[in-house]
């Protein structure tokens, strides 16, 4: 597995991170710990966590994701594994935060209680990336580095990275720490895919430009580029089999990700990764690797087989004809995702 540095810190990670939003929702605490063991025997050093994971967000289950990786982290020497976790904020309109009655602002006093209870539900004294869900454009962008500069300075954690974010957010953030002598965020964790290439809109090159490394999610559509809900296939417990009979964000999300363009992407996507004896998946993974401003790609599962075609991406190198064709699949498919 190959390493790749977070921005200009000191930190260097697998390109594949395990994410862990599953874990104790669709995968239960033993199947997780397998997956876990899976995934650090195979190269991948780097997790990722949010203290409102599992998803779908929940409060009776919130932080619970983090506890699966603490106990799994108490056999394993804390060096050996860079973790990273989120402070939720305001949620950005898709749902309330389950946590702390819903009051999620990005101030002193919500991160200062966000990483005390990540930290004992993780069961160490430090957190190597500490990262912003959702942003908070309504308060001063100031008010939420200084709060992360003091858990810096007090060892609790080591650098920090956004999410959800946008490019102006990104850009007045970092203006903000250079100017102000603030630490900045190193990373931005947006969702990136061969469904949602938004991301090379203008981000792109705020990143390349301000060595901010991004982290995508998704980088199978939520499983649509994967094929399994193609042919009008509901497959279970697949997510958005059961997302779709949720209340307004579970149908908003499912009808986002699993519509006429995004599964005539998904049928395109898979016949060119068939000429390539590749699975779908294997070869949407190693897309989002091609990509120079790429550091680590997450991935997620809820069985310990569906890492086997995940793990194969970090072998696979797409040529420059083989992206090309990807890229004209994208120009007669513009933005799948919206």
């Amino acid at each position: 597995m190959r390493q790749r540095r977070l921005g200009t810190t000191g930190l260097t990670v697998s390109e594949i991170c395990l994410g862990t939003m599953t874990f104790a929702s669709q995968a239960d605490e033993a199947t997780s710990l397998k997956i876990l063991d899976k995934s650090f025997d195979s190269g991948i050093d780097f997790l990722d966590v949010a203290e409102v994971y599992p998803v779908p967000p929940k409060p009776e289950y919130a932080g619970q994701s983090e506890v699966i990786v603490g106990k799994w982290l108490k056999d394993r020497k804390r060096d050996s594994v860079i973790i990273a976790t989120k402070v939720a904020g305001p949620g950005g309109g898709w749902f309330v935060p389950p946590v702390r009655g819903g009051r999620t602002s990005l101030d002193a006093h919500h991160i200062e209680r966000a990483v005390e209870g990540s930290l004992k539900r993780l069961g160490t004294d430090y957190i190597d990336l500490y990262q912003t869900h959702w942003p908070d454009p309504e308060l001063p962008i100031e008010v939420t580095l200084e709060a992360l500069e003091r858990l810096i300075r007090a060892g609790k954690v080591r650098y920090i990275g956004a999410s959800n974010e946008t490019a102006y957010g990104l850009t007045k953030a970092l203006y903000v720490a250079k100017n102000e002598g603030l630490p900045k965020y190193e990373t931005i964790q947006n969702n990136f895919s061969l469904l949602n290439r938004r991301f090379e809109d203008e981000l792109a090159n705020v990143c390349r430009r301000e060595q901010v490394s991004l982290i995508p999610y998704s980088p199978i559509g939520g499983g649509v580029l994967s094929g399994k809900y193609n042919g009008g296939k509901w497959p279970e417990p697949a997510r958005f089999s059961g997302y779709r009979n949720d209340p307004a964000r579970g149908q908003t999300m499912t009808k986002r990700f699993v519509n006429e363009k995004t599964l005539a992407t998904s049928e395109r996507i898979a016949k060119l990764a068939g000429e390539l004896e590749l699975s779908p998946v294997t070869f949407a993974v190693a897309w989002t690797l091609a990509h120079d401003f790429v550091a680590s790609t997450i991935i997620g599962a809820t069985r310990v087989e569906q890492l086997t075609e995940i793990l194969r991406a970090s072998e696979v190198k797409l040529v420059p004809e083989v992206l090309a064709k990807v890229d004209e699949i994208s120009r007669e498919i513009l933005y799948p995702l919206g």
